[in-house]
């Protein structure tokens, strides 16, 4: 009765428009009154528990590196270096734009921040070069979803904390996946273009293409600190973190001189409120999460799909459909938060490696960034490019097989996420 009640007040409290995250809160709190032996103080215990998270204190620093480096001129140095590097080719610079996704998304963590920077440049790039402005617009709603697989990832820094897995050995199991489908939108624009005729840009010279290197190594540089700094052992991911938001805005403030130091209060502002707002929807579904716990609802299932017989390939087919129907509607921290603690037991269960499983979950989160009714990188592409949303949603569902093909790539063949973390000893 607990877990029914549970569920059903969820999903009416987000049918008739509350914000997931006070739906979350609100049915978890409503079922320890009726319910649970805890008394309410617990549930208040409980949302600080979350702020004390260590691993979760990465979030607003990897947050606040992306705002320096978004509202600085980064993203469109490390654009310009793309544009250099494969922009003769035909369709190159949509295909430079992809690259780009994939430069900014290992600095930023954030798939919306990915979609915003790079979208808000490259876009406009690509119209005024002869591309159409929805062929654009689906490309980086598609490649911004990068932002979330390609370390550091905030996506993966919740399911490790969800889970207690090793957030340096989720980083380094998305590099793989991440190249891969980065590539992939690459070879599929380069199909298209040949076959459309789009154009190409001139070649650049060697000097040229040097020059443009020089510019957007700070940038370049950022992901060598963060992610060797992190598989060195010279500090951990959070640690990193810090060391992230302090070095963009060292650059953007004093290398690039993007922004002005009476600008710095405003930018830290923005971020904080990205973070606020994150912060929130996860302790209220760590609070969702722990009346699951509580009532026993993982081990319920665990047992009752034990029982069942499942094979590990056939337990992997729900997983996915189950998260991509979740991955429409819901934000992906809240779903990792709620689904990690029912889906990682079984997981174990039947021999399927936890980080194998969190790569997965992460793919399937960015799909359902551009699934619609609730896909994030359709509104930021539609806010960035002023199109009406469902032109936006058109232009971004023929790419959706790709990332589906992809999906079915990654449940199935396990070594590309667990290759790299096994060859450094990390798994």
């Amino acid at each position: 009765m607990s877990v029914l009640i549970l569920f059903v007040l969820l999903f009416c409290l987000m049918l008739i428009g509350v914000p997931i995250a006070i739906a979350l809160g609100l049915s978890g709190a409503v079922v320890i009154m009726l319910f649970s032996q805890d008394s309410l103080s617990s549930l208040a215990i409980k949302l600080f528990e979350t702020s004390e998270h260590y691993t979760l204190l990465a979030i607003p620093f990897f947050l606040l590196a992306g705002a320096f480096m978004t509202t600085g001129g980064m993203a469109r140095r490390l654009i310009d270096f793309a544009n250099a590097t494969v922009g003769h080719i035909r369709g190159g610079l949509a295909i430079a734009s992809v690259l780009s996704c994939m430069l900014f998304a290992a600095l930023s963590g954030s798939s919306p921040a990915t979609v915003a920077a790079v979208g808000s440049i490259a876009i406009a790039g690509m119209v005024r070069s002869g591309y159409p402005i929805e062929f654009g617009t689906g490309i980086i709603c598609n490649a911004g979803t990068l932002g979330i697989l390609i370390p550091p990832s905030v996506v993966m820094v919740v399911y490790a904390a969800a889970t207690e897995t090793s957030v340096g050995a989720l980083f380094m199991a998305g590099v793989i996946p991440g190249l891969l489908l980065g590539v992939g939108l690459m070879i599929a624009i380069y199909i298209i273009a040949r076959i459309k005729n789009l154009p190409a840009q001139p070649r650049a010279s060697f000097i040229e293409w040097v020059r443009a290197g020089r510019k957007a190594v700070w940038g370049l540089l950022l992901m060598v600190i963060i992610l060797g700094g992190i598989y060195s052992g010279i500090f951990t991911p959070t640690e990193a973190a810090a060391i992230a938001a302090v070095y963009a805005f060292f650059v953007a403030v004093f290398v690039y001189k993007d922004i002005r130091l009476k600008d710095c209060p405003k930018v830290i502002l923005e971020s904080a409120k990205l973070s606020v707002m994150l912060m929130f929807i996860i302790a209220n579904a760590m609070l969702f999460a722990h009346v699951l716990t509580t009532e026993q609802i993982p081990q319920y299932i665990t047992q009752l799909v034990v029982e069942l017989d499942l094979s590990p390939w056939t337990f992997l087919i729900v997983v996915n459909i189950v998260l991509l129907i979740a991955g429409a509607f819901m934000e992906p921290s809240a779903i990792i938060l709620i689904l990690a603690p029912i889906l990682f037991p079984i997981a174990v269960q039947l021999g399927i490696d936890p980080i194998h499983l969190g790569v997965i979950m992460v793919v399937n989160m960015e799909i359902g960034m551009i699934t619609p009714p609730v896909g994030l990188n359709l509104f930021v592409a539609s806010a960035v490019t002023k199109l009406p949303i469902v032109s936006v949603i058109r232009s971004a569902l023929p790419w959706l097989l790709i990332m589906l093909m992809f999906l079915i790539a990654i449940t199935y063949i396990p070594d590309i996420s667990l290759a790299l973390p096994r060859w450094m000893g990390m798994n």
